[in-house]
Order: C-alpha cells, then structure tokens, then sequence
C-alpha cells in the first residue's frame, strides 16, 4: 500500500471480522477454549515431593554460568581447570553468558589449549602420545576396517576423508614447527 496523507481504515472490529469470515475469533473468550481446563498453573503432583540436596563441597571456584544465582548442589570434579586452558574456561563463564557464541567458542579454544598441554606435558614427562596405536589405525588391516565400510550404509563413510586429516594434521603441522624451530636455533648458533 503506497503512503498517502489520508489516514488509512481502521481495523475491523471483531464483530465485523466475525460476521465476515465463519470461525474467526472461536477463541477470544476463554470459556469458549477447548484447553481452558489445561491452562491452568501447574501444581505438584500428589504425593511428589522435593527437597534440595546438601550442597558439594566447593574445592575451588567452581565456574558457573552468569545466568544462575548460585552453584547446582551436585558438579563435576573430575577435571579441575589447570594452565592456560583453564583460565580460557573460566574468562567464558565470568564474561559471556551461555547465550553468546563468544562462550562457547571460548570453551572450544579451552579444549583445544587443553589438548596440546596434556601432549606437552606427556611428552615432558616421557611418555608422549603415540598416535599409531592410540587412534587404533593397527586394527583396520586387522580388523577388516575398509571391507566394513562399504556396503553397509555406514553414515561415518562420508565423513572419513576428514579423519587423517583431523588426526594426522596437529601432528604434521607440530613436526613442521619444531624442524622449523631447529632450523632457526642452528643458523643462529652458527
């Protein structure tokens, strides 16, 4: 409708929408609703009982989202936040609310800091990954891994090209930094 300067009609008025088209409005009054016995507030079920568990003991600040007035009663402790990983974690929870894309890419970075310190520090400890036998590439001429895989409707086929990639990748690309960083310490002792 182009603007003009004449003030446009008025709404119709529910009568006249009523009279003008069969079953508009069945439901404006609510003694007319099918649902109405449903609409009602909800109410605890007899004989349904609650009462909020002691609260966990809080070894340290636990993080928690900015949404919520307190901690859960119950929370995990099986991994502390520790290192650089943690204080990602930790700048997500006290920062951006679970509603921000900002918190959760944080928690993904989180995780991928996490991954490279457990493998530094496995590797400083002499035990470094190993991930011929870890990613379980030795089962798959064991194992039938490629005859499987075909012919059988398996939804992983289409993605298994990433898979190298995706486990072999971090691995390259760390060998490819530390030749580099060799390179760099030799022509500078020469």
């Amino acid at each position: 409708m182009p603007y003009t300067a004449a003030k446009p009609d008025l709404v119709p008025s529910s009568e006249e929408l009523r009279a003008r088209i069969p079953g508009w409005g069945v439901d404006l009054d609510p003694a007319d609703r099918p649902s109405v016995p449903r609409m009602r507030d909800p109410e605890p079920a007899p004989g349904a009982h609650w009462t909020l568990p002691e609260q966990q003991e809080e070894r340290w600040p636990r993080e928690r989202s900015i949404e919520h007035m307190r901690l859960t009663p119950a929370f995990g402790t099986s991994c502390p936040p520790k290192g650089l990983s943690g204080v990602i974690r930790k700048a997500a929870y006290a920062r951006y609310s679970e509603a921000r894309a900002a918190h959760w890419l944080l928690l993904m970075l989180g995780d991928r800091v996490d991954m490279v310190e457990s493998a530094v520090t496995s590797a400083l400890r002499g035990r470094p990954d190993n991930p011929i036998t870890e990613t379980g590439i030795l089962s798959e001429p064991r194992r039938h891994g490629i005859s499987s895989r075909f012919g059988r409707n398996r939804a992983d086929v289409k993605h298994q090209w990433l898979d190298p990639v995706i486990v072999a990748g971090p691995w390259v690309l760390a060998g490819w930094g530390a030749v580099r960083a060799a390179r760099r310490l030799r022509r500078g002792a020469a």
